[in-house]
């Protein structure tokens, strides 16, 4: 009963998040850029591993990866967790890419 309770709350705030969320996806250039700015391809290993990188340090301190959830799910879940674990607009963008892909 719990798990159904935070998943119908996990999907009502990602249909409200999710014009915000999707007009965040567009990411600003990477840090490693070399001056261009790099919109993401269908599977961007850049992307991919700096990503599980930043979900690593600031994520996985207390959560293991979870299954791969529509961007909508994910993209509220993080949303929240940038809040609680202080993560910055790049690492968000990482993140929710690495999650959503």
């Amino acid at each position: 009963m719990k798990r159904l309770r935070i998943a119908v709350v996990l999907f009502v705030l990602g249909a409200a998040a999710f014009a915000v969320a999707s007009s965040e996806l567009k990411p600003s250039k990477p840090a490693s850029s070399s001056g261009s700015e790099l919109a993401p391809s269908p599977v961007n290993q850049e992307w991919m591993v700096e990503g599980e990188k930043r979900y690593r340090a600031n994520c996985g301190r207390c959560h293991q990866p979870p299954h791969k959830f529509q961007p909508r799910v994910m993209a509220t879940a993080v949303r929240h967790m940038r809040v609680r674990g202080m993560l910055t607009n790049d690492d968000f963008k990482y993140v929710l890419y690495y999650m959503t892909h």
